[in-house]
């Protein structure tokens, strides 16, 4: 028996050697780490920040303003763009030796769309599933055909035309649970509900009637084709805008963050200073559960206070809570303006244990946090267990930015959108200024992987202008101006109003917490340019001096002066430029 074996293996040696020589590279493929199959990083990890043991390769460094995207099970990429290009709105990327370097990239999608905005990329079932700011489209997925050649499929279509009033967030992000049904948010059409929107003072609507249509998560049949909204059912309310949504298979729910409202002291001077206005209200990430309410536009969650507070177009003050213990608490408040525009829970099995099906969550980055930094504009992971937050919120991604400081969004380098996990467990992140894609790997022990890895990711947390709470005087980058303003105002109006700015109570009126500083621009501006005489009331109290004229002082220091008084004395009002001044100069002189 011994000898017949011989003799056939020599015959068949051939065979015999390719089929031992395939076992061996299945059995090295099973049993070897899962590191040692993965692309080298980049030396400096495409300039990203990350927890020690990962490394980081970019994919692709610039494809157009790319959006969100989505990850196949043979590793190809597709990335939504922002708009639809004459090539397509979509890319698709493969990788075909094993680097981690896209060497195909092929735009396809023959849709049109006036309303581009590209806010989805998700595969399901085999179709590949991305929308615009108004439709849901699909696309049927071809075993190793990188470009889907199929029809392309409309699934659902916003009608938003036919309703009432302006939509403004119309973002159309999706996600899928496991009993056929696909989630789609209609966002608000304004910021608060208000009678008239983003009008100082003006209240909001009481009820809101928008609700009835907009601020909430809807459930369509996800195999459905052609639907418009009235086709699906509403899941959950009180949600403003939502872009980041993600259905968490091991607990069974959806989960998605809220984009927070704006401007508290452009609307609120009163009641909100702009460093207020800057780190409030917050972003909120809801556990979303059938028929929940999450509170917009009547109520936001303060993040520093840890509670919901009435909006002031309903009654607030920044402290009332009114009924808010009705409406859904976050299960964890962000800072405000951050923008959590992508979610995805971790099921992959290449990064250390506990990652296992926790959050990442992409931010954005902020726009309008002035006169402090902008902030965001990286990667967080949240731990969970059974279904909830297990452990602080950390810094998984920074860097995207490579700027120290930032001022103007305009400045950021890369802005953090999209994210996917690859068949292999790796992340990939995309952003949105030149449309740069990272894949994020695990090279090191998972076994040994702990606090001191993820100590310089803490550091960060706590010390990066782009993520840290700002100091409300140390950070306020206009706080050079408001103490050049100080010495000017000390030197020209601290005779009369004092240098507290309470005046004395008799001939000259206080500036403390005054209608006329916090009031309208110009006429304060026009006050100092041509000063001011006869009886005027301030604080309820009749004064009758003569402020002579100020046209002395040139623009860019009665500015200093005009911003130092807005925004100090209790008046929380917004700053003056130089160009202000010089616009109401010229209109007052004729030059």
């Amino acid at each position: 028996m011994h000898k017949f074996y011989a003799r056939k293996s020599l015959k068949g040696k051939s065979l015999f050697s390719a089929t031992v020589l395939a076992g061996v590279s299945v059995l090295f493929w099973a049993f070897s780490s899962s590191s040692d199959r993965l692309p080298a990083g980049d030396a400096d990890n495409g300039k990203l920040f990350l927890p020690d043991g990962f490394q980081a390769v970019v994919v692709v460094d610039s494809v157009g303003k790319g959006r969100h995207i989505a990850v196949n099970d043979n590793g190809d990429i597709y990335m939504k763009l922002r708009g639809v290009t004459p090539e397509g709105g979509s890319v698709a990327l493969r990788d075909t030796n094993g680097d981690g370097k896209a060497d195909i990239i092929r735009h396809f999608g023959d849709y049109k769309d006036p309303q581009s905005y590209g806010t989805a990329m998700r595969i399901h079932n085999g179709y590949l599933y991305y929308s615009t700011a108004t439709t849901v489209y699909r696309n049927k997925l071809v075993k190793g055909q990188l470009v889907p050649n199929s029809k392309t499929e409309v699934v659902l279509t916003d009608d938003y035309p036919s309703k009432p009033y302006r939509v403004e967030h119309v973002a159309k992000p999706v996600t899928f649970d496991d009993k056929g049904f696909m989630y789609v948010p209609f966002g608000a059409p304004g910021d608060v509900c208000q009678v008239e929107s983003r009008k100082p003072g003006s209240p909001g609507k009481m009820p809101c009637e928008e609700l009835d249509w907009h601020g909430g998560v809807w459930k369509f049949d996800a195999n459905k084709l052609n639907q418009v909204q009235k086709d699906g059912v509403r899941y959950a309310t009180g949600i403003r805008s939502i872009v980041a949504m993600d259905w968490n298979k091991q607990d069974g729910n959806l989960f998605a963050l809220q984009h927070g409202r704006d401007s508290f002291t452009r609307i609120w001077p009163d009641l909100y200073s702009p460093w207020q206005s800057a780190v409030l209200p917050s972003e909120e990430f809801f556990k979303v559960t059938e028929g929940m309410d999450g509170g917009w536009p009547y109520y936001y969650y303060d993040q520093i206070q840890g509670k919901k507070v009435l909006n002031p177009e309903y009654g607030g003050d920044g402290k009332k809570e009114g009924k808010a213990s009705e409406v859904a608490k976050p299960i964890i408040g962000f800072p405000g303006h951050w923008a959590p525009n992508d979610l995805v829970f971790y099921t992959g099995n290449q990064f250390p244990e506990r990652y296992k099906n926790g959050a990442f969550i992409a931010f954005h980055g902020s726009t309008i946090r002035a006169p402090y930094p902008q902030s965001g504009y990286f990667v967080c992971f949240v731990p969970f267990k059974n279904g909830l937050p297990s452990g602080p919120w950390e810094v998984f991604a920074d860097g995207f930015a490579q700027l120290e400081t930032i001022v103007s969004t305009a400045d950021a380098h890369a802005r953090p959108v999209g994210l996917s996990i690859g068949p292999d467990g790796s992340l990939y992140v995309s952003e949105s200024v030149r449309g740069k894609i990272w894949r994020i790997m695990y090279k090191g022990d998972k076994k040994k992987f702990g606090a001191r890895q993820l100590a310089a990711m803490e550091k960060r947390k706590l010390t990066s202008n782009n993520i840290r709470m700002p100091d409300e005087i140390k950070d306020n980058l206009q706080k050079d101006n408001l103490q050049a303003g100080a010495k000017l105002y000390n030197t020209y109006c601290g005779p009369c109003h004092l240098n507290d700015g309470n005046g004395d109570g008799n001939r000259f009126p206080p500036l403390v917490a005054s209608e006329w500083v916090s009031g309208n621009s110009r006429k304060l501006i026009e006050v100092v340019l041509k000063g001011l005489s006869g009886p005027i009331t301030v604080k309820g109290k009749p004064y009758s001096g003569v402020m002579p004229a100020h046209d002395f002082l040139n623009d860019e220091d009665a500015a200093q002066i005009l911003t130092y008084i807005r925004m100090g004395f209790k008046n929380n009002a917004s700053a003056i430029s130089a160009a202000e001044v010089k616009s109401v100069r010229s209109s007052l002189t004729g030059k």
